[in-house]
């Protein structure tokens, strides 16, 4: 697979948008990396881990968040369902499991029907091994802060806005991979 044969042509254009996309991304991925080759005994998938990490994000230019320039109509919550859509597509159904299971810590059904949320009612939990490293490393970096890795207690804080689940998978993972 060419990652980036799909995100050129997604965003053919070099601007900002891209920019932070692929930043993001870059740094998502390198930490993921390092989290496969910390672990042999995970058996992680290393290309795959590659490739989804690259992508888990590809469906943000159609979402509304004008904060990463990003001036589409669906909301930010929905561009990991966007981002599985487009996968799909393509034919790589494994790489869109990381675009809907990567947002948060996952989303359980029960969360997602509390927060009342604009996205598919079924669960959205990584499950695979690549899956959960991926989602994982993502918590560690923002779209807004292209220069800062959070630490552990800042990701915890970020997640905790959200949902307890959330947080408690996130640090379960923490002592996992950590």
């Amino acid at each position: 697979m060419n990652y980036q044969a799909i995100i050129d042509k997604y965003y053919p254009e070099s601007n900002e948008l891209k920019h932070i996309l692929m930043e993001h991304s870059r740094q998502v991925t390198d930490k993921a990396l390092a989290i496969v080759d910390t672990h042999p005994e995970l058996n992680a998938d290393r290309i795959f881990v590659e490739e989804a990490a690259m992508l888990h994000d590809i469906g943000i230019f159609r979402c509304n968040a004008p904060g990463i320039q990003c001036f589409g109509t669906e909301p930010y919550i929905c561009h990991g369902t966007i981002g599985a859509e487009i996968l799909r597509s393509e034919g790589y159904p494994k790489h869109a499991r990381v675009c809907e299971r990567h947002t948060g810590a996952g989303l359980s059904l029960q969360e997602i029907e509390q927060q009342n949320l604009p996205i598919p009612h079924h669960d959205l939990l990584p499950e695979t091994i690549e899956e959960l490293i991926i989602c994982y490393a993502d918590k560690f970096f923002s779209k807004t802060k292209l220069d800062q890795e959070k630490t552990l207690e800042q990701a915890i804080r970020s997640l905790s806005k959200f949902s307890n689940e959330g947080v408690a998978r996130f640090v379960k993972w923490s002592k996992m991979f950590g």
